[in-house]
């Protein structure tokens, strides 16, 4: 029981973080700041698995960056990395639809 209860207060924490939440529930607009802001290298996000896409660009930005991935945090931010994928698998299809529809997020 005690074990369950511990996963109901972890996996919420989890989420708040995950790169799924952050990019379905805000605007493309502050996707693309907050991936402008980290210095990605990335060029554009594609919709489908944007948690996953969104999370490997953060790890994938200029070093010491001030809101990047602590060099400490990567074992912990793989973490982010497979619940994003989890979550994005679970919305799938509602980011086929936005990906025909309105194509990737360009950010350069």
């Amino acid at each position: 029981m005690t074990c369950k209860r511990a996963l109901l207060c972890v996996l919420p924490c989890l989420l708040i973080g995950c790169g799924t939440a952050k990019t379905l529930i805000g605007s493309d607009a502050s996707v693309v700041r907050d991936l402008k802001k980290q210095r990605t290298y990335c060029e554009s996000v594609p919709r489908v698995y944007i948690g996953v896409a969104f999370d490997l660009c953060v790890m994938n930005a200029t070093p010491n960056t001030v809101s990047g991935v602590p060099e400490g945090f990567v074992p912990i931010f793989f973490f982010d990395v497979l619940a994003s994928a989890v979550v994005d698998s679970v919305v799938l299809p509602y980011t086929i639809f936005l990906q025909n529809r309105d194509g990737s997020l360009l950010l350069k």
